[in-house]
């Protein structure tokens, strides 16, 4: 009796029907924040990375590189301690596109900065803008009443009362306001002025330079004012002092307006400090002369008060005059930088 094959009896089992096992894709660090409720602090954070992630010790391969190319010899170990710069650091080492975190930087060879000019500053340029549309405003709204003035100008005034027109209250803002824009050229020409006989380096910028010279012309115009409302309210009567303030109102008003050309060609044109220095000078003398005519024509009127009107004249407006300069040169000393 022959035995059976015990292999022909078992039954053929397909592919499909053997049970394939499990594969287990393996934990990611985000699969593991993601296992984590989503109030879990960093702290239990870094402690769920460190429990299922373990560090381990990176071994170089100490095999010989065989990658060079023939003819050449084998290429050196990053490890080497006298391996030459050209080595280590490679042309996109430092290249921004290489490293987005490093800056820019310009490619080229720099040029020397340009230095500050008052002609390359917007806020000087809308400054001269505004005064320059200003003043044409203030001349044509008040045309009329500049040239019934400089009629009267040499008019010599009686005691009984005034014979000329009183100015309207749109007259005498535009005044103030050619003043105003005269102690503005005013102070942009103390700024260049400093800046080309005392220095170019101080402790404030040159917006604090021009604001303090516009604050010490300012002041010594509103004091100047007081002295003579207080003198001529002891030696003089109301109608005096009215017409002689009316005067100097004037006569500051178109020094202000004759100022500004002068300092915009200094800006934009170049002119030399020293002849603006002459033509203001030249205005100051003009202007110091209309003043001492009408102080003489308006309280005095005789010749035999010369002694009193220089005493006058002097007092109240070359001293204050004297003082101004003396603090603007101060202070432009104190605020330099000295090294």
């Amino acid at each position: 009796m022959t035995q059976q094959d015990s292999l022909s009896l078992q039954p053929v089992v397909s592919l499909d029907e053997v049970e394939q096992p499990a594969v287990v894709a393996p934990l990611t660090p985000r699969k593991v924040l993601g296992m984590l409720p989503a109030d879990a602090t960093p702290a239990q954070q870094d402690s769920a990375i460190q429990a299922v992630f373990q560090p381990k010790t990176i071994s170089y391969s100490s095999r010989p590189d065989t990658l060079h190319l023939p003819g050449h010899n084998v290429g050196r170990s990053i490890f080497d301690t006298h391996l030459p710069v050209y080595y280590r650091e490679s042309f996109f080492s430092v290249d921004t596109l290489f490293h987005p975190e490093l800056s820019g930087g310009r490619y080229g060879m720099a040029g020397d900065p340009l230095p500050y000019t008052l002609r390359s500053d917007n806020v000087i340029t809308l400054t001269f803008i505004l005064c320059f549309i200003f003043a044409m405003l203030a001349f044509k709204m008040s045309s009329g009443f500049i040239f019934r003035q400089l009629k009267d100008f040499f008019y010599e005034q009686r005691e009984s009362g005034p014979t000329y027109a009183s100015e309207t209250a749109n007259e005498v803002r535009f005044q103030f306001f050619l003043i105003l824009g005269g102690v503005m050229m005013l102070s942009i020409y103390q700024f260049l002025f400093v800046q080309n006989y005392i220095g170019h380096i101080f402790m404030v910028g040159q917006y604090q330079m021009m604001a303090l010279s516009f604050a010490l012309l300012m002041t010594y115009l509103v004091v100047k004012y007081l002295l003579y409302a207080f003198v001529d309210s002891v030696f003089f009567t109301q109608h005096q002092h009215y017409a002689w303030v009316r005067s100097q109102l004037f006569i500051l008003a178109l020094g202000g307006a004759m100022v500004t050309p002068v300092v915009m060609l200094q800006v934009y044109f170049d002119l030399s400090i020293q002849n603006a220095n002459v033509f203001l000078i030249f205005l100051l003398i003009i202007v110091k002369i209309l003043l001492f005519y009408k102080c003489f024509a308006i309280f005095f009127k005789r010749l035999g008060a010369i002694l009193q009107i220089i005493l006058y004249f002097c007092a109240l407006e070359i001293v204050p005059l004297v003082f101004l300069w003396g603090g603007l040169l101060f202070f432009s000393h104190y605020l330099k930088v000295n090294y």
